[in-house]
């Protein structure tokens, strides 16, 4: 029979390193599954004081930044970033994603920024809209030691992938499938003529292709297109977000 082992216990006071520190922050957060630890859940589950990592570090912020970790409650987040995280839930999804769906990946932003910001969650989703419909979808210009004969640099901008995606129907351009209806499908904004045989970001080259379809594609540069998807397809508006919001309650 196994001897039980006798543990020491951390004596209160004792000094604590912020190596310490850092690692028990990592460890609720591993605890929680979750990117960010919120102040009030540390203080409930962590082993030190949350007001020890707030004097350590500055701010609790600053704390999370060093263990890799998003922020809990970031204020002043701009516009863009707000409507990039949309963005990419949409695209996650396939669909317009719900406000309960801010709460875990790959939302790295939850609902306080956004009621701060637009009042309510169909406010903040109008806005969306109303920003990626918008004038301004070309492709980025070149920017420096981009090859002269470019128009366009790489990375389409967010309107420009918001265009694409909505032209595609949150499908994939290869085999169709979309993760509004097949859980884990993977979408991604990808160039026809890859951009490193000289192909532009513009729409007219640009695809929505699933992970796996990306993958086989490489660097050939050969789109397949289905019948279904060849038509292009009305764009949301504002009456749209608020007609699904009450559809889904949110």
């Amino acid at each position: 029979m196994t001897e039980p082992q006798f543990q020491l216990s951390r004596v209160s006071g004792a000094p604590v390193s912020d190596e310490e520190l850092i690692a028990d922050l990592q460890r609720i957060a591993s605890a929680l599954g979750s990117d960010t630890v919120p102040q009030k859940t540390y203080g409930a589950r962590g082993t030190f004081d949350y007001s020890t990592l707030i004097r350590r570090f500055g701010s609790w912020n600053n704390a999370l930044r060093l263990a890799g970790l998003s922020i809990a409650n970031e204020i002043n987040i701009s516009d863009e970033r707000l409507f990039e995280n949309l963005l990419v839930l949409w695209q996650h999804f396939g669909r317009q994603p719900r406000r309960s769906e801010l709460a875990s990946p790959p939302s790295v932003i939850s609902q306080t920024p956004y009621n701060r910001r637009f009042g309510s969650w169909t406010a903040a989703l109008e806005a969306f809209v109303s920003f990626a419909n918008g004038a301004g979808a070309e492709s980025p210009t070149a920017s420096a030691g981009v090859t002269p004969s470019r128009r366009t640099g790489r990375d389409p901008s967010l309107r420009l992938r918001w265009h694409v995606l909505q032209r595609d129907r949150f499908c994939c351009r290869g085999c169709g499938t979309s993760p509004a209806l097949t859980t884990g499908v993977e979408l991604h904004v990808d160039h026809i003529v890859p951009w490193s045989k000289g192909g532009e970001t513009v729409l007219e080259n640009l695809q929505t292709l699933c992970s796996v379809c990306n993958l086989g594609k490489s660097n050939v540069g050969e789109p397949i297109i289905p019948p279904d998807l060849r038509e292009k397809p009305r764009r949301p508006v504002n009456s749209d977000v608020r007609a699904q919001g009450k559809d889904h309650g949110v």
